[in-house]
């Protein structure tokens, strides 16, 4: 991907905008951040497909784990929640789970009215630019900014094992590859993983008509069946429920949502790896008995023969299959980010790849904020879900804000002293 720096732009496109903060994205984060940035009357430009994530890269007919209630978008006025959706719109009610086709109904319905400014065009180059931001488009226009706000999905750090590379792409793709799995109907597909994605795909597979084997390093845990509207009183007492699950430290994740970066890094990583792969009970029916779990078990040789791959797993057994779908999950590394400028990306600090974030969101580089995944490292688990956009959202647009206010000061003071000489 093209890189520019500020020398090589055309004299022509000095006359482009110059926003107070361009947004990378247009999925869950990006629209929160977004509406609370216009809420404070900032020039805000927004730049990607809306939901694309959503509506390109995750399976049809998949099912929300968090209710509805912890899937709310954000803006300032509250005013776009999902209950607001649910009262506009014919045909949808509260429920669980949330099928994915409502959800992205209520995306596209916030963002026509929280954040209409959506310019679905590509961000091809993010640069800096003086004390601010060159950002290339990829039609070929160039706009400038004095703050960047990382909001890009998950796709880019999709995690593939070491043996991808080895086979033909045509017998392995990773789950976020694909959004109708009715392409698989009648072939064997072998499932690599043990959290939602891999065993919601293998249940979508099966009922699309694949013969599915699912295999995992560890047993698959099952999460317990959703009692949120029947739990007795002291339940509730001991374990709130809140939008991760219920239990008093996840209550304070939501309701504190800073407290977790105060943490030492070390506590953060303990914490955060505690979030191993789990499915919901929901999903139980729908895969045992009518795909073949193979846990605990590895793949140990792949043998492409032609139009199938023989694979060989720990305990010797063998699956002759016809596509292998990756479910292994998504792991943050902003070298995957190619359009960040590499003069850019060479002065943020990072940790494993990982970016160094402040109590704001913002990395070493100031102006540049990373959300969503990126931000789970200094934040906590809170930030993989929808649920974490309203603490992102305004905290991040109270950062760009008060340097917006900072910089039209220094403007104002400086035109005042010249008007003196």
């Amino acid at each position: 991907m093209k890189s520019y720096s500020p020398s090589m732009v055309p004299r022509m496109s000095l006359a482009e905008p110059h926003y107070d903060a361009v947004v990378v994205g247009a999925g869950p984060y990006g629209l929160s951040v977004s509406a609370h940035l216009l809420g404070r009357g900032l020039s805000v430009g927004v730049f990607g497909k809306t939901l694309e994530f959503w509506r390109q890269h995750m399976p049809k007919g998949m099912l929300l784990r968090s209710h509805w209630w912890a899937t709310h978008l954000s803006d300032p006025s509250r005013r776009f929640g999902f209950d607001r959706f649910f009262e506009s719109a014919a045909g949808h009610g509260p429920g669980y789970p949330v099928p994915i086709e409502t959800f992205i109904k209520y995306g596209q319905w916030f963002q026509e009215r929280a954040v209409p400014v959506v310019d679905e065009t590509y961000v091809t180059s993010v640069a800096r630019d003086g004390n601010g931001f060159l950002i290339a488009l990829e039609d070929g226009r160039f706009v400038r900014t004095s703050a960047v706000i990382m909001a890009v999905g998950p796709r880019y750090y999709a995690k593939r094992p070491g043996w991808y590379s080895r086979v033909p792409s045509t017998f392995v793709t990773h789950s976020s590859d694909h959004n109708d799995l009715s392409a698989f109907r009648g072939r064997h597909v072998v499932v690599i993983g043990a959290g939602q994605s891999a065993i919601e795909s293998a249940g979508l597979l099966h009922e699309a008509g694949a013969r599915v084997h699912v295999v995992s390093r560890r047993p698959i845990v099952w999460l317990e069946h959703d009692r949120t509207d029947t739990r007795r009183l002291m339940e509730r007492m001991l374990a709130p429920a809140n939008g991760l699950a219920p239990g008093w430290i996840n209550w304070m994740l939501e309701k504190r949502p800073y407290t977790f970066y105060r943490l030492t890094q070390h506590l953060k990583d303990r914490h955060n790896s505690h979030w191993a792969a789990s499915a919901a009970a929901w999903l139980k029916d729908r895969v045992v008995d009518k795909t073949v779990l193979h846990e605990g078990q590895e793949i140990v040789s792949l043998n492409v023969r032609n139009d199938h791959v023989d694979v060989t797993l720990s305990n010797a057994s063998m699956i002759r299959a016809d596509h292998i779908l990756l479910a292994t999950g998504y792991g943050v590394d902003i070298n995957r980010l190619t359009m960040i400028d590499p003069h850019l990306r060479a002065v943020i600090q990072t940790h494993g790849n990982i970016p160094h974030l402040s109590h704001w969101f913002e990395s070493s580089v100031r102006g540049l904020y990373f959300v969503g995944l990126t931000s789970m490292h200094a934040f906590g688990p809170l930030y993989r879900f929808v649920a974490g956009c309203p603490a992102t959202a305004r905290r991040v647009a109270e950062s760009v804000a008060r340097t917006a206010a900072r910089r039209r000061r220094s403007v104002s003071t400086q035109v005042g002293c010249e008007g003196l000489r």
